[in-house]
């Protein structure tokens, strides 16, 4: 590509796997317009279709959309309901024509359990607040350059055993498998780029006694540590420019 020549539009799918709870929204949105907001600028120039998976809204082809995006949920990816088995299914789906896909929280773990590897609540709980995650692996698109990767975090579950394949890119005391890869075609976190501190303490706030209070106080607490969801926003703009051009 030239300097005269503008790059591509990307047509990112927004699987929403939920939706914030209906008092939250005037001040915090949806989820799909928190991936548009945090996607929509500083790297390629971006559409959006949003396919409400609870809904079952699925779309109708693997490429019906350039890149996939699952979102994160309050389901489980062990739970039986039939849309989330669907999700599976759409998952092997875009794995076998290696369509692009980003996974973020239960996105990260359906991604995880459909391709072939293991999902579990923590043995430790609830993951609330800001979390650090320590990268050891630094593929080409992962600039710029960090040796750690602090996120705002809301799980119980997580991955417990990787797909067979997935490279981890980074992982911490609470979350051994907190960033995974596979081929040049799937990237996902346990963390949330996506949120701000305000949503995430008010998460905490509705769930204080399913949490535990040391826990919500703890993570309410490390809400004022600075995190790095706009490097997590450049990674997953250069991966998905590294995913295009291995078509």
């Amino acid at each position: 590509m030239t300097s005269e020549t503008p790059e591509r539009s990307l047509r990112l799918g927004i699987l929403q796997c939920d939706s914030v709870a209906p008092e939250l929204q005037p001040q915090f949105g949806d989820y799909p317009d928190m991936f548009k907001t945090m996607l929509g600028t500083g790297g390629p120039p971006m559409t959006f279709a949003v396919y409400d998976l609870t809904r079952d809204e699925f779309p109708s082809a693997p490429d019906e959309c350039d890149a996939w995006l699952f979102t994160g949920s309050v389901w489980s990816a062990y739970d039986a309901d039939e849309w989330i088995s669907r999700a599976h299914e759409f998952v092997r789906a875009l794995h076998a024509e290696r369509r692009p896909m980003i996974g973020i929280c239960f996105g990260h773990q359906l991604i995880a359990r459909a391709l072939g590897g293991e999902v579990a609540a923590a043995q430790a709980g609830w993951g609330v607040g800001v979390h650090t995650a320590f990268v050891s692996e630094h593929p080409r698109w992962m600039e710029p350059h960090r040796e750690s990767l602090p996120l705002l975090v809301s799980h119980q579950d997580q991955v417990s055993r990787p797909p067979e394949g997935a490279t981890v890119l980074a992982s911490h005391a609470f979350c051994p498998y907190d960033m995974l890869q596979i081929d040049e075609h799937v990237l996902t976190f346990q963390g949330h780029p996506e949120f701000e501190p305000g949503y995430i303490r008010a998460l905490i706030e509705r769930r204080r006694e399913v949490i535990g209070e040391p826990t919500a106080q703890s993570g309410i607490d490390s809400l004022s540590e600075p995190t790095e969801g706009e490097i997590a926003r450049t990674w997953i703009h250069n991966f998905l420019r590294n995913a295009a051009s291995c078509d």
